[in-house]
């Protein structure tokens, strides 16, 4: 029996050739779009690249003095997305193993497909309904009573605002909570039947197996959803604005309004009236780029090593 062998014509070599250009060209744009970015944001804040790091550590937002500081957005940014990932992310991973493992079949569809369809809803739709519905019941029900029983921590002392950094960041955890279930259950998906059948075999439970197994095995998955979800929530601008409060101070309560990087670039941009003001505003949007990229890489660097240390082990 003669095996036949397929003869590829030169119209067929060239088309191979140009989809390798093509293939090769869309994935150094995204190289060449990212470095754009800091080309411009660099270029755009050279007038206050000069202040260095008290343009970091400062405290102090007056463009009539012309003393800029980053310092409460920087902790209000970071204040808030870590509230999003502490309230976020527990339930994020709860509905990627639910739809994962735990759901029945009839179910899993509609249920994905509600939680996906809520990353389609507009920032501005979550603000809003942060700011109308969810701001009143939390200012008049929830925070007196966190108050009363946990006021004897510094994070729930103090006066009750209309808007806060615990009421953006509520907000943002249920904006991140999208993204965040969907990759982690990608994530576990992703791991093989194979595991969960080994730990069957060893008499595992169900849920000892999706502990032992299959959030063990997912891990590399799930730190990157973490990430993916912080940097959503770093860098979240709408419903900040509108539910955070635009106030340059630097408070432990989390009843206290605040600000972040992205909610300055947002409401200074446009009444910046000087070049030296809108250097500032610019190099706050550099500052904000920097930090993505920073915690993109450090998940990466994390995956890696958790990877590294995994096959170390197996090969032990």
């Amino acid at each position: 029996m003669t095996k036949q062998v397929s003869k590829r014509g030169p119209s067929s070599k060239r088309v191979d050739r140009w989809a390798r250009y093509l293939t090769l060209a869309v994935a150094s744009s995204i190289v060449v779009l990212t470095s754009l970015y800091f080309i411009v944001l660099t270029r755009g804040s050279v007038k206050t690249l000069t202040f260095g790091f008290s343009f970091i550590l400062g405290s102090r937002w007056d463009p009539v003095a012309n003393v800029f500081g980053l310092a409460p957005e920087i902790y209000g940014s970071m204040l808030t997305s870590a509230i999003a990932l502490v309230i976020g992310v527990p339930v994020s991973i709860g509905v990627a193993v639910f739809l994962s493992e735990l759901s029945p079949t009839r179910l899993r569809a509609p249920v994905s497909f509600l939680v996906e369809m809520l990353a389609a809803v507009p920032s501005v739709v979550y603000g809003l309904w942060g700011l109308l519905v969810l701001a009143p019941l939390l200012q008049e029900d929830v925070y007196p009573t966190l108050g009363r029983y946990l006021g004897f921590l510094p994070l729930f002392q103090g006066r009750i605002y209309y808007t806060s950094f615990l009421t953006a960041g509520i907000v943002l955890a249920l904006m991140i909570i999208p993204m965040v279930s969907a990759i982690s259950r990608d994530a576990l998906l992703a791991v093989p039947q194979s595991q969960r059948e080994a730990a069957y075999a060893l008499g595992a439970t169900r849920s000892e197996m999706v502990r032992m197994s299959v959030l063990s095995n997912g891990r590399p998955g799930l730190v990157a959803a973490v990430f993916l979800g912080f940097g959503r929530a770093f860098g979240e601008t709408m419903a900040v604005v509108m539910l955070v409060g635009n106030s340059q101070t630097i408070s432990a309560s989390l009843f206290s309004p605040g600000s972040t990087l992205a909610s300055l670039i947002a409401t200074q941009y446009a009444d910046a009236s000087t070049a030296l003001e809108v250097s500032a505003v610019v190099e706050a949007g550099l500052v904000l780029l920097l930090v993505a990229m920073s915690t993109c890489l450090v998940g990466r660097l994390l995956i890696r090593r958790f990877l590294r240390s995994k096959q170390t082990a197996l090969f032990q």
